[in-house]
């Protein structure tokens, strides 16, 4: 029977150390190849074996893991924030193929998502209009910053608008500042237009996608949200369980405790005086939970079942904030709900048990 083989990569723009362990640990062989798709697929041709092959998450890692996957039985892009044994002793190219490696070979790899390539498409075009948003929102807040640097209120959407450029551009006396503003001004203008039509290409493939339709049914959850949510998800099941989508939405809660037992009399007891820090947890897609926190500011000011469902807290006795984050989780489970089954939105799944 043929050797199983683990290969680890660690990956640069111009070139990948490999390192090639057995299933015992011994390293059979270390290489430094080319960043170029001829020269990888060649080297994993010439390995015989069950190959199983790792690289960290970056910026080549999509395209890495597209060009490989069909000459591997298994591929793992890991996330290398949860591998501690990356960041133990000495530190080089060689040495992280190595320790890649090993930790494919032992099962302590986290990995990152990478399939359902139907979704390519819809995926791009909603990580460029992210992007865009993200750049016209930084333009308009560089904007109002400057005025307000010297003094000058700018509240509303007044101070964006080309019709009333001129007042407000006459109302900075400094000449080199006036010059910057106007620079801001020709960089949302150049923004603006490209943002609308990044929309328009995000929504008119998001036709083609049964989800998105499905998912419109959710009260707040429209047209842009529905097709983002398949963008950045893809499919629904890759998460077992709710408390799964919203760890990698950013509202799984996290306690970290300390001093939890002490010595009374020559016997253990636990400490009521615990020292608990709790708070939601850091890693997570911060695009979708800013996706499911508008939703839930949305859902929460327009009358509906969404609303209902946040009143009902209050009234309960929690506070807002609290409310609304158990409203994003709400959204959140519904979402994975209605995705899984494929069954249309019924506002009685509000009645049961809170998120």
């Amino acid at each position: 029977m043929s050797q199983e083989k683990y290969i680890g990569m660690d990956v640069h723009q111009a070139t990948i150390s490999a390192a090639v362990m057995d299933v015992h640990g011994k390293l059979l062989m270390e290489c430094l190849l080319e960043t170029k798709a001829s020269t990888i697929v060649e080297f994993i041709q010439g390995l015989q074996g069950s190959l199983s092959l790792t690289f960290e998450e970056g910026t080549s890692a999509a395209w890495l893991h597209d060009l490989l996957q069909p000459y591997v039985s298994q591929l793992v892009v890991c996330d290398a924030r949860k591998a501690a044994l990356l960041k133990d002793g000495n530190k080089s190219d060689r040495i992280d193929a190595r320790k890649l490696a090993e930790l494919l070979r032992t099962n302590q790899l986290k990995p990152v998502y990478h399939g359902e390539h139907g979704i390519r498409s819809l995926k791009e075009l909603g990580r460029s209009y992210l992007t865009i948003t993200k750049d016209v929102t930084r333009v308009m807040n560089r904007i109002k910053a400057l005025y307000r640097s010297w003094a000058i209120p700018c509240n509303g959407t007044t101070v964006y608008a080309p019709r009333h450029r001129g007042e407000w551009l006459a109302k900075i006396m400094e000449p080199g500042v006036r010059v910057r503003a106007k620079h801001l001004y020709q960089q949302l203008d150049h923004l603006q237009p490209l943002r609308l039509e990044a929309r328009r290409e995000l929504l008119r493939e998001s036709h083609k996608h049964a989800a998105v339709k499905l998912l419109r049914q959710i009260p707040s959850i429209g047209p842009i949200r529905a097709a983002l949510l398949v963008a950045l998800l893809q499919t629904p099941h890759r998460f077992r369980t709710k408390r799964q989508l919203w760890a990698y939405s950013g509202f799984a809660v996290e306690t970290h405790d300390s001093g939890e037992y002490r010595y009374v009399r020559g016997k253990v007891q636990r400490n009521r005086e615990r020292i608990t820090v709790r708070g939601l947890n850091d890693n997570h897609n911060k695009d979708l939970k800013n996706l499911f926190k508008s939703a839930a500011i949305s859902a929460s000011t327009r009358p509906g079942p969404l609303r209902d469902f946040y009143m009902a807290r209050l009234e309960s006795g929690m506070r807002p904030t609290m409310a609304r984050l158990t409203l994003a989780r709400k959204i959140a489970s519904i979402t994975l709900t209605m995705w899984k089954k494929g069954a249309s939105f019924d506002p009685k799944q509000l009645q049961r048990q809170a998120a």
